[in-house]
């Protein structure tokens, strides 16, 4: 049976960060139990609609996941598995911030079902957190991370770089102490200044291309010394430690995504469907789900699978891209292709927007 991931969105943080372009509301007093109500529902719904998929991996993101109560937690993973089968050995992952006002949040999430844990720490100086908006700080992370890896064998820390003035020597010593942790899986993403955020509100510059390029390249330098393997754009893995759950994203997986912020795709009758709340579906075209499938594989080290991409999309690759854009991206060494495969070079994956552009 095709695999399938499955999302859960939850919305609700304690405050918004001022780079946070997500979908998310500041709301403190939530009738989780009703709100997961709502998602057992759409569980239902989404599941009658096709049953030929083994659930692989489920995702908790957000907004704060790690506000939801175990329980909430533990009721929607028991309902998952009551509708599909489940793979031998699923992915359950959380999203979670450093957090020392429950102290045993990490020990419950694990009790709930939670295999896999994200820990959204984002930078390791108290004065760049505060920067950030971030509402803890350095001793606290460092503590989540202890309580992390006593808890949980299958973990990531999440940073962001190319904050305003960063230099390459500050960044290289997050670097250090972040691979000197133990965490099996490092998510590292760059700082973007997007519309209607609190820091474009406020006029907060993105780094210049080139400053930031360098220290892209210093993260996948020090990275891969530490023992990491770089397979995404922004994230890196020890062996046998990357996400599931994202990489059927960009392999391009059906999912299913549950939550006022979730999309999804999902076969129904032989075709394509996206999908959001609540519970409202749009057919996917083949030209669609070739850009679509595109945009995402060519953030892969390993790229885009030919053979693969006509499966999913009904187009032969050939077919999609033109032979004069590809020759050109290659003759400028920003892509490598063979027979089965094309891929970003190491000199592609600092313009990344622009190849997508040209091929799609």
């Amino acid at each position: 049976m095709p695999r399938l991931g499955i999302y859960i969105h939850w919305p609700f943080c304690r405050s918004k960060c001022p780079y946070c372009d997500f979908f998310s509301q500041v709301k403190k007093n939530v009738d989780q139990t009703a709100v997961v109500d709502g998602y057992l529902a759409d569980l239902e719904y989404y599941r009658c609609l096709n049953d030929g998929y083994t659930v692989d991996s489920v995702f908790f993101g957000g907004g704060t996941p790690s506000l939801l109560a175990p329980k909430e937690i533990a009721r929607l993973l028991d309902k998952i598995a009551a509708l599909w089968p489940m793979a031998e050995c699923p992915e359950i992952s959380l999203e979670a911030n450093p957090n020392t006002a429950r102290p045993r949040l990490f020990a419950d999430l694990r009790l709930a079902g939670i295999n896999r844990l994200s820990l959204g720490v984002q930078a390791l100086n108290d004065n760049d957190l505060r920067f950030l908006g971030r509402t803890h700080g350095v001793r606290e992370a460092l503590a989540s991370v202890d309580s992390v890896l006593k808890n949980f064998d299958n973990h990531s820390l999440d940073l962001i770089y190319a904050r305003p003035h960063q230099t390459l020597t500050a960044w290289e010593h997050e670097l250090r102490q972040a691979t000197a942790l133990g965490m099996k899986h490092l998510s590292l993403y760059q700082l973007t200044i997007e519309e209607n955020t609190v820091f474009a509100q406020k006029g907060v510059a993105a780094m210049e291309e080139e400053a930031a390029a360098a220290l892209y390249r210093l993260s996948a330098e020090w990275t891969s010394a530490a023992g990491y393997r770089q397979y995404e754009i922004s994230n890196y893995a020890q062996t046998d430690f990357v996400c599931r759950h994202n990489l059927g994203y960009w392999q391009g997986d059906d999912y299913v995504g549950v939550g006022d912020g979730a999309v999804g795709r999902l076969h129904c009758a032989e075709k394509l469907f996206s999908t959001t709340h609540c519970r409202q579906l749009e057919e996917i075209s083949p030209q669609e789900r070739a850009e679509e499938l595109t945009i995402m594989g060519l953030r892969l080290n390993e790229g885009i699978d030919k053979e693969r991409f006509a499966h999913l999309s009904g187009l032969a690759w050939e077919n999609f891209a033109s032979k004069q854009k590809i020759d050109e991206l290659k003759k400028a060494k920003l892509i490598e292709e063979d027979a089965h495969s094309v891929k970003v070079t190491s000199a592609g994956r600092l313009l990344l927007n622009y190849i997508i552009e040209q091929i799609c």
